[in-house]
C-alpha cells in the first residue's frame, strides 16, 4: 500500500516536496517549481500556509 510520507532524503526544508514527489514518482524538482509557482501566484500567503501545514500532517518516513 503506498503511503504518502515527509522524504528524509530528499529534502531542502522540511521534505514535503520531496515526499510528494516520491508518492507520484516524479522529479523532486518538477514538484519544487509548482510549489513555488503556486505560492507566488496565490500571494505568497496561502502557498506558504499549505506547505507549513503538510509539514505538520504529513508524517516522517518511518524507515528513515
Amino acid at each position: 500500500m503506498k503511503r504518502l510520507y515527509r522524504s528524509t532524503t530528499r529534502r531542502m526544508v522540511a521534505g514535503v516536496c520531496g515526499g510528494l514527489a516520491e508518492y507520484f514518482n516524479i522529479d523532486e524538482t518538477i514538484v519544487r517549481l509548482g510549489v513555488a509557482l503556486m505560492t507566488v501566484v496565490t500571494g505568497f500567503v496561502p502557498g506558504l500556509v499549505f506547505y507549513f501545514l503538510a509539514a505538520i500532517i504529513m508524517p516522517e518516513t518511518p524507515n528513515g
